[in-house]
């Protein structure tokens, strides 16, 4: 029997011992928020433990932090003997996921017989011993078989009453039979601790309490139970987790901040932009300690206008007239003087 971060020991042929399951304000940061904080309880080996609460309040992470799949970021928790965070990877081994969304989900193109045969190849190729590997493979699969067998047994699923039986795809299952699948599955590697999210979601009163005796039937058989639900079986430790408060305080006074300040003022329109030249004559002005505008105005003063053709044959044609006049005054006054 497996003991510690072990594989469960199969030979013997024996059920395995409920893990103990301990929390201590335990609580995990994501990176929106807390999804959980400050849980604490005690389930006994063979407990059935009922983690309720509204959607959004971390039931489903807290499942996956005390199975090992996800790390917490405060407190202390045990299963089996074993501490969390610190030996995820052994809880991992000693604990096994019934259909979880976005994690372990059932491959709705597979039939029934394909995943529990899937399921019990993965199991003695990463799980089993290596005295189990190196037997004949006609007694391998014989062994496969009786586990399957087992499991389905154990999560009271029916075969025979499916419409195609095992061969009946995933795709056509009722939600208390793909539940009960998932639930066989997870039995197929015989863990300490089994943990099931979304029990009660979508089932008529009559299966929800069907599924609770057969969780129940787990429990007394000495496995130890986690299951998410909505509202909890008055025998089960119920855990209750609370929805985090939504840290909206810095967020509003961020924005009351924002929103103080005024807007910038708009250009106006038609204002020519400052040539480049000018600008950075002005800055190079300023860092020299010589104020902008007397920059500005210095070169108004060294600038010179042009002179267009229009104005260089005005003078011209000025400069002509002078020298035309002149030449007859002095041709007037040599005549008279003759």
């Amino acid at each position: 029997m497996g003991n510690g971060g072990g594989s469960v020991d199969t030979e013997a042929g024996e059920r395995p011992h409920g893990a103990a399951v301990v929390a201590d304000g335990f609580g995990l940061k994501g990176p929106r928020g807390w999804a959980f904080r400050k849980v604490s309880f005690r389930a006994e080996p063979g407990a059935l433990v009922a983690i309720e609460g509204p959607s959004g309040s971390g039931r489903t992470c807290l499942l996956l932090a005390l199975t090992g799949r996800m790390r917490a970021k405060e407190g202390h928790a045990e299963v089996g003997g074993l501490p969390l965070p610190r030996k995820m990877a052994a809880v991992r081994r000693i604990s096994a996921l019934g259909q979880v969304p976005g994690v372990n989900e059932l491959d709705p193109a597979f039939t029934v017989a394909e995943h529990l045969r899937e399921r019990a190849l993965l199991q003695r190729r990463f799980d089993g011993s290596v005295r189990a590997l190196l037997r004949r493979p006609g007694t391998r699969a014989a062994e496969a078989r009786a586990r399957i067998a087992e499991a389905v047994a154990a999560a009271g699923l029916d075969l025979d009453a499916l419409p195609k039986g095992e061969r009946t795809s995933v795709r056509d299952l009722e939600r208390p039979e793909a539940l009960r699948l998932s639930i066989a599955l997870a039995l197929i590697g015989r863990p300490r601790l089994l943990a099931v999210d979304d029990t009660d979601m979508k089932l008529s009163d009559a299966d929800r309490a069907g599924v609770w005796a057969l969780l129940r039937s787990l429990a007394t058989a000495g496995t130890t139970v986690l299951a998410v639900c909505s509202e909890a079986p008055e025998d089960a430790l119920r855990i209750t987790t609370i929805a985090p408060e939504e840290p909206a305080e810095e967020s509003v006074e961020t924005s009351g901040e924002e929103s103080a300040e005024p807007p910038e003022a708009p250009e106006a329109p038609g204002t020519p932009e400052e040539p480049a030249g000018e600008k950075a004559a002005g800055e190079k002005a300023d860092a020299t300690g010589t104020k902008t505008t007397d920059a500005k105005t210095v070169d108004t003063k060294k600038a010179r206008p042009k002179t267009t053709g229009a104005d260089a044959a005005g003078t011209d044609t000025g400069a002509a007239a002078s020298t035309t006049e002149e030449g007859a005054d002095d041709a007037l006054a040599e005549t008279g003087r003759s």
